[in-house]
């Protein structure tokens, strides 16, 4: 799932998590124990269900170590693109829920009292050539379906922010965290209201009227009358999507320079396809991630090239941040999915009765993950959203444009 090694590791205290005796029984079952997992768990046990969570690595360690966790509202395919793909209604609604799945999740964490460094940022969505022609049209698009946000010409954001750029659309609402503390302070807290962790691979998949059953790989059962899957960016083989593509991201992390940092520490990304995004740490550190690619997906081949794109990131945080001390103190590599439309893959698994899809694929994974876990819990409690149609596992994607 990754390579290298970010700056979310901890030696913090792991969740107890043994191995699996017996077939057990619960009224739901949580697999993968990661951002999206733990967001699931807490959702359900708020609901009184009685929840198991399996995993196969230590909670946190797979995909959710390597996220830069830039809690995005703003989805990987612009508003302008989902527009010309689905419409304009269907777009708003994604980017609206995006907009109350953020809000949602900072309100969650304060309430539960979750120390992860969790802050409120504004996003700088930056122009990635010489004109800003299309993020002016976006913006106004925006303005339309009311969402938050100034549009700043080239003058602005070089007299604002100090960066040269054509332009960018600076907007509110958004947030940073330490994924990993998020991940184990919601698992912690899911826990505490009776679930159970166990230290398990689920291999098999046998849906039936009242339950589905869930076969381990140590040959122990459990039944369960719903299970949902989180687990990242591994899908299990009953779970079939065409508008899913595997890729991989690469990232850095600066030492401590809190000197250094842009106004207000905002998230920064770019108005392209494989856009670079940069976020800071408490600490002062500048994380600058990217260089996206769908060939060079293999382990191996992916970690290979750690050394050769850090490298280069570090050459585009110069560019970008010219006073940056672009030292590197940290470098990894990480599998993502990404997919045609930008929106994740939330809902009910087709042919699969009581198995439900909880994947945030995208730069909003950890946005999508809360988004999931409200959309999933709804369901198991027989409510309903028409998102659910907008992010169905079998949706033909939209134009890839």
């Amino acid at each position: 799932m990754r390579g290298g090694r970010s700056p979310w590791f901890t030696r913090s205290e792991q969740p107890r998590r043994p191995e699996v005796r017996e077939n057990l029984q619960c009224d739901v079952l949580v697999v993968g124990a990661g951002i999206t997992g733990s967001l699931v768990a807490e959702r359900l046990t708020r609901q009184g269900l009685n929840v198991i969570i399996v995993d196969r690595e230590w909670p946190g360690r797979g995909s959710t170590a390597a996220s830069t966790s830039m809690l995005l509202w703003e989805i990987d395919r612009s508003l302008t693109q989902l527009t010309e793909s689905y419409g304009f209604e269907r777009a708003a609604r994604a980017y609206h829920a995006s907009l109350e799945a953020v809000t949602g999740l900072k309100s969650l964490v304060l309430q539960l009292g979750v120390a992860c460094d969790m802050r409120d940022k504004n996003s700088l969505y930056l122009a990635a050539g010489d004109s800003s022609v299309a993020l002016l049209a976006e913006h106004e698009l925006r303005q339309r379906a009311s969402l938050p946000g100034e549009f700043l010409d080239h003058a602005r954001l070089l007299e604002t922010f100090g960066i040269t750029r054509a332009g960018a659309i600076i907007s509110p609402g958004v947030a940073d965290a330490d994924p990993m503390q998020l991940a184990r302070g919601l698992l912690r807290v899911a826990i505490s209201r009776g679930a159970r962790l166990f230290d398990a691979e689920a291999t098999q998949f046998d849906p039936a009227a009242r339950a589905v059953g869930v076969g381990l790989a140590d040959g122990y059962e459990i039944e369960a009358r719903s299970a949902v899957l989180a687990t990242g960016y591994v899908m299990p083989d009953i779970v079939h999507s065409t508008v899913q593509t595997v890729s991989s991201s690469w990232a850095i992390a600066t030492p401590p320079q809190p000197q250094n940092i842009w106004k207000d520490a905002a998230l920064i990304w770019e108005n392209s396809k494989d856009y670079l995004y940069a976020r800071t740490t408490r600490s002062g550190r500048i994380i600058i991630g990217g260089e996206d690619s769908e060939i060079d997906i293999e382990p191996a081949a992916r970690d290979r090239l750690i050394p050769e794109k850090s490298a280069i990131l570090a050459q585009k945080l110069a560019a970008l941040w010219p006073v940056a001390n672009t030292g590197i103190e940290f470098s990894w590599a990480g599998a993502f999915d990404t997919t045609s439309d930008g929106l994740p893959l939330i809902g009910p698994v087709p042919g699969a009765k009581g198995v439900y899809a909880a994947y945030g694929y995208g730069g909003n994974g950890i946005t999508f993950s809360f988004m999931a876990a409200q959309l999933i819990g709804d369901l198991i409690a027989g409510k309903s959203s028409p998102l659910l149609r907008d992010f169905a596992l079998d949706r033909d994607g939209g134009s890839t444009s």
